[in-house]
């Protein structure tokens, strides 16, 4: 089990209710832990939809968690 900072932002933050949590998982990649999160929160985007960034820094999906990891999901962002 790790100990992750998770941060949201956009329509995922409003579905989470909180822009960030801390939480206690035992998911290997960022991939594995947006559907554990998914299945908890009842996110309705898929994760081809998001960009994901590990400890400030876009990443890859398969790229594996450490304990103490920063997780940012970003949806894609509307604008003008």
């Amino acid at each position: 089990m790790k100990t992750i900072q998770v941060q949201y932002f956009a329509m995922l933050r409003e579905q989470a209710g909180c822009g960030e949590e801390t939480i206690t998982t035992a998911a290997d990649t960022p991939a594995a832990l947006y559907e554990e999160l998914r299945s908890r929160r009842g996110f309705p985007l898929a994760r081809e939809r998001l960009r994901v960034a590990l400890n400030g820094e876009f990443s890859s999906w398969e790229t594996p968690l450490i304990d103490g990891a920063r997780v940012v999901f970003m949806p894609p962002f509307a604008g003008g």
